[in-house]
């Protein structure tokens, strides 16, 4: 499967290619490859920073990709609960609204 692009090559390859190996290599392929966190609890701090500083075009993947690194929707729920009454509660709606959507079209 290596030879298939990237997420951010499919978005952003052709207009930004820097920006595409810096996500790819950088981000994704140094950054979230340490050992002193796992995936998972990598993923539990992406979304709520994401969350936290409505970013939801960023947030909508980094759930999905929460999901996928063991982090389950329950566990989600708590923790945009609990970001709500730090950061504000139209982030925790907002990101609680696009991970209902996201459960609701996996279950289908």
């Amino acid at each position: 499967m290596a030879d298939e692009p990237s997420r951010a090559q499919q978005l952003l390859g052709d207009l930004a290619p820097k920006m595409v190996e810096l996500t790819d290599e950088v981000l994704f392929g140094d950054v979230w490859q340490r050992a002193g966190l796992s995936p998972r609890d990598r993923s539990l701090i992406t979304v709520s920073v994401l969350a936290a500083t409505y970013r939801p075009e960023q947030l909508n993947s980094h759930l999905r990709l929460a999901l996928h690194n063991g982090v389950t929707k329950d566990e989600l729920v708590e923790t945009l609960t609990h970001l709500a009454f730090y950061a504000g509660w139209p982030s925790g709606m907002g990101a609680l609204t696009q991970l209902k959507a996201i459960v609701e079209e996996e279950s289908d």
